[in-house]
């Protein structure tokens, strides 16, 4: 059994008839209920649940201080490597844009440890181009003798691996998994992954479960909105989440709803998502999945994301660059995308507490 037979599933739905319709009284009904399934799910993504959305962000947010508390986690991405084999068409890394490639050595991997160390920050991803050659197990596990030494939670979003290579990377002290599908469609997904390994829909489609049966803590699942119906790719990113929690007890299933954002090329999205609908996504997904972390990046807007504050966030990244060598030498070069939100460490960490929040630094530690 794998997500793959879900989603095959999903695919002979009429999903865009069965939306238009969904109807107001069918969404008060599931506003109702203490929990609810993959249809009531279905109904709060509808264009009938626009005109509830603030009903929907007070049982969001109860939801999330219940099980969350008034608390927020943060983290950095590090960038260790932007070589890349893939054809991806709205990547920077992807293997056609020409500019300067570069790996970190050991040497300046931990000139950036330290400087996010100093930071006060406790839990980093580490971030590479989807290349075995450059971002390797071998390599994975040299960046874990440094990275151990400045960090209590380290995460990986490099390419997919198979199950036996992350568990040599899991027993390197990497805890915890980020993958974004990118999109759910399997056409467009061909479309937009031309060349490479990446361009295989079922081998990335599995990867998250691959990483639950190596010993991963935690997982983190994402499709790139607006390269596809956002409606769509959101409800069946809560179908994945929902397959993995309930298969996999022991993980941490977690999601977010990055929007795609400027980069090298000339790529367009297919579909705007506007901030209204980001905030549905969201709050129809925290209703759904109530135990469940959700991360907003520093690829939206500050204003933004202090004010999406209340609805269902439990992690933020912070300070982040998205250059390979961005902390010790920023401007250095290719970034992967644009952020928006360019605020320190500490000015997060005084927003969050402006609206009594509390920034955690630290959950868990290496062993």
């Amino acid at each position: 059994m794998s997500f793959y037979n879900v989603l095959e599933k999903v695919n002979q739905l009429p999903l865009e008839d069965m939306l238009e319709n969904v109807t107001q009284q069918d969404v008060e009904q599931v506003l109702q209920k203490d929990r609810i399934n993959e249809e009531d799910y279905f109904a709060l993504l509808s264009p009938a649940a626009e005109l509830y959305l603030e009903e929907m962000a007070q049982k969001a947010h109860q939801l999330t201080i219940q099980h969350f508390g008034n608390t927020m986690q943060i983290f950095l991405p590090l960038y260790v490597s932007d070589y890349c084999v893939n054809t991806c068409q709205y990547c920077s890394f992807s293997v056609e844009n020409d500019f300067p490639r570069r790996i970190l050595t050991m040497t300046e991997l931990e000139e950036e440890a330290k400087v996010i160390a100093d930071m006060g920050v406790e839990h980093i991803i580490i971030l590479s181009g989807e290349s075995m050659m450059h971002s390797s197990v071998k390599y994975i596990q040299q960046c874990m003798k440094v990275l151990k030494k400045y960090f209590s939670s380290v995460g990986l979003e490099v390419q997919p691996m198979d199950t036996e290579q992350y568990q040599e990377i899991v027993n390197s002290g990497v805890d915890n998994l980020t993958v974004y599908q990118e999109v759910y469609d399997e056409e467009i997904y061909r479309q937009l992954h031309t060349k490479g390994p990446k361009r295989f829909f079922k081998y990335r489609l599995d990867t998250p479960e691959r990483g639950c049966e190596a010993g991963m803590r935690a997982v983190s699942i994402a499709a790139l909105l607006g390269l596809n119906d956002w409606r769509r790719e959101s409800y069946i990113t809560g179908l994945h989440a929902q397959y993995l929690q309930q298969k996999y007890l022991d993980v941490e299933v977690g999601v977010a709803f990055p929007r795609i954002q400027p980069n090298a090329g000339s790529f367009q999205p297919k579909v705007e998502v506007t901030d209204k609908n980001l905030v549905q996504a969201m709050i129809a997904y925290r209703i759904f999945q109530p135990h469940s972390g959700i991360t907003v990046s520093t690829r939206e807007r500050p204003e933004f994301r202090e004010q999406i504050l209340p609805l269902g966030p439990t992690k933020m990244s912070a300070a982040s660059s998205t250059v390979v060598g961005g902390y010790n030498e920023p401007n250095n070069t290719q970034s992967q995308f644009e952020i928006s939100d360019e605020r320190s460490v500490d000015e997060v960490k005084e927003m969050l507490l402006k609206h009594n929040y509390q920034p955690v630094m630290k959950d868990w530690q290496l062993i």
